[in-house]
């Protein structure tokens, strides 16, 4: 490199983005992540004695996929190249796979193919990398926001380690946030700035764990705050909302308004009211409330207030669930908004709930034995014992029901189910009014 080039190369790492800046180089530098590299995990110990094998990065944006990349790329031997799968063709991966092949056939030099958002790649060109991998030509470093389970050839995959990048917590994006405020050298340490510890909260809770997100912010807010009297530059509640374009909303997850908010969203659904459930969760999501956590309490008021008026109800608040956690935001909160407001419209009934309690109270209070011809007659001498004798079969009998009793003696005429005249408990006491079993 050249005076010239050594410059140029300077300028432009003054004038990357603070996020690209303060990308680590070293495992120690990385925040966040330690489930796959923590010290004793099997990247970590991979990196450091440099035996890396093709591995996959799935995770959500800004959570350091390509940080990884770049880390693996600064203490490897190897040769590193990287292509984004947005932009690059077949004849991009022909020319990395025959520079490969030179490499390793000239100088005994591995090559690492980092390739970002590699699940843009058809399935021709994945199959085309697939040979390199199985022979070592190259070693694939692939990252995904996707489900690479659904979006990666399962022959690339299995010749392939996954490992699942988890969103940073508030506490990992806060020490990054400090880290970009106070850092002379990589970050805006020059520039003499100071968060508000409520705009640090702010600022890690609204990132929803994209440490991106955070740190354009606080390049944003340092770089368009004037300097106070004091002669600093003050990063305020009120300059982080404008700099991630979030209103502060009073939202306290460890805090009655928290419960008061979900509590108003399950009454909503509960009262029959669509607007008023998808008013609170929308406030939910604004602030930054975990989904999955939403999805729970769907399920729940899927059973709890609804049951079997209609059945389907739970079916749509675990697929909801299910596909929150695959989908991710901000996606999932049109999949939420569907399953809040089919429980709102859903036909009412708390008969589940109030079954179980009552049955409940009855197993505190009652002692009883299982009916002897209830009991398991599955083996040899269960007549002498005198297990199993006089069951009815009720599928031998008309509308497959027999009038038998079921409940134990002492309690057999307490009744706990009782269903309610709403949407499908309609018909199935219809039905259980039909075959005399009430």
């Amino acid at each position: 490199m050249d005076l010239f080039e050594y410059a140029k190369s300077k300028t432009l790492d003054r004038e990357s983005p603070l996020a690209s800046r303060l990308r680590p180089t070293t495992l120690e530098e990385v925040v966040g992540q330690e489930h796959i590299v923590g010290r004793d995990k099997l990247l970590y110990r991979a990196i450091k004695a440099d035996k890396l094998t093709s591995v996959i990065f799935y995770g959500p944006p800004g959570t350091g996929k390509t940080t990884l990349a770049k880390v693996i790329a600064n203490t490897t031997s190897a040769a590193f190249t990287q292509i984004n799968a947005t932009s690059a063709g077949k004849k991009d991966m022909e020319a990395v796979v025959k520079e490969a092949q030179d490499r390793l056939g000239m100088y005994g030099k591995k090559t690492i193919l980092f390739i970002d958002e590699i699940h843009r790649f058809n399935k021709g060109q994945q199959d085309y990398l697939l040979p390199f991998v199985e022979d070592g030509t190259i070693i694939l470093i692939g990252a995904t926001t996707e489900n690479p389970y659904f979006e990666v050839n399962g022959a690339l995959l299995s010749r392939s380690i996954i490992f699942e990048l988890k969103a940073l917590s508030n506490e990992d994006i806060q020490k990054l946030i400090l880290r970009a405020v106070h850092d002379c050298d990589k970050g805006m340490g020059n520039y003499n700035a100071v968060i508000n510890p409520d705009a640090l909260e702010f600022l890690a809770d609204m990132s929803g764990g994209d440490a991106r997100s955070a740190l354009n912010a606080v390049e944003l807010g340092i770089l368009t705050t004037p300097k106070s009297e004091d002669g600093l530059i003050h990063l305020t509640l009120e300059v982080a909302s404008e700099c991630i374009q979030k209103r502060v909303i009073r939202y306290d997850k460890n805090g009655d308004n928290h419960y008061d908010i979900i509590s108003a969203f399950i009454k909503s659904m509960r009262g029959s009211d669509p607007d008023a459930a998808v008013y609170y969760l929308a406030k939910m999501l604004y602030a930054g409330e975990d989904v999955k956590f939403i999805a729970r309490r769907i399920m729940i008021l899927a059973s709890e207030d609804i049951g079997n008026a209609d059945p389907q109800a739970l079916c749509v608040a675990s697929a909801a669930a299910q596909a929150v956690e695959r989908v991710g935001m901000p996606e999932s909160q049109i999949i939420l908004s569907q399953a809040a407001a089919y429980m709102a419209c859903a036909p009412k009934s708390n008969s589940a709930v109030n079954a179980i309690s009552a049955a409940m109270e009855s197993v505190r209070n009652t002692q009883t034995t299982v009916p002897v011809h209830l009991q398991d007659a599955h083996y040899g001498g269960h007549e002498k014992l005198g297990k199993g004798i006089g069951y009815q079969y009720a599928h031998n009998y008309p509308n497959h029901y027999v009038n038998q009793q079921y409940l134990p003696s002492e309690i057999q005429d307490q009744h706990f189910y009782e269903l309610s005249d709403m949407g499908y408990e309609k018909t199935l006491k219809e039905h259980m009014k039909k075959i005399g079993a009430l």
